[in-house]
């Protein structure tokens, strides 16, 4: 019965840095999105996407495989979530990356460094 605890407990533990991991890739494409300068080019990859949703094309239909009907949905997202990630400029994406690890003050623009200091007589 032991035995049991710590594989259900590890498979709670995958599952929620799984929902940890994707909800930080939200935040970053969300981060990524409302920044100027990423291209509007690459910006139009997110609604290009979801249009998928709505759009009477499917590659699995829902109606025939209720169940994997909506896997081509959600596949479609994360590839252009994915897409969009790649082809934003390398840079914003590890500035978002870092501020969404370590917090807003994780930069400092300034180069301020906060220590101590003793005198010493030149005897």
């Amino acid at each position: 019965m032991s035995d049991n605890k710590p594989v259900a407990t590890d498979l709670t533990s995958k599952r929620a840095s799984m929902l940890t991991g994707m909800l930080k890739q939200l935040k970053l494409v969300w981060l990524l999105f409302k920044d100027k300068r990423v291209s509007i080019w690459i910006k139009s990859i997110i609604p290009i996407a979801l249009l998928y949703l709505i759009s009477p094309v499917d590659f699995i239909p829902g109606m025939l495989l209720p169940g994997l009907g909506a896997l081509d949905d959600m596949g479609v997202i994360l590839l252009g979530m994915s897409l969009f990630v790649k082809l934003s400029p390398p840079e914003l994406v590890q500035y978002y990356l870092h501020q969404l690890e370590y917090g807003n003050d994780f930069y400092d623009e300034g180069e301020t460094v906060d220590t101590t200091y003793h005198v010493v007589d030149e005897d």
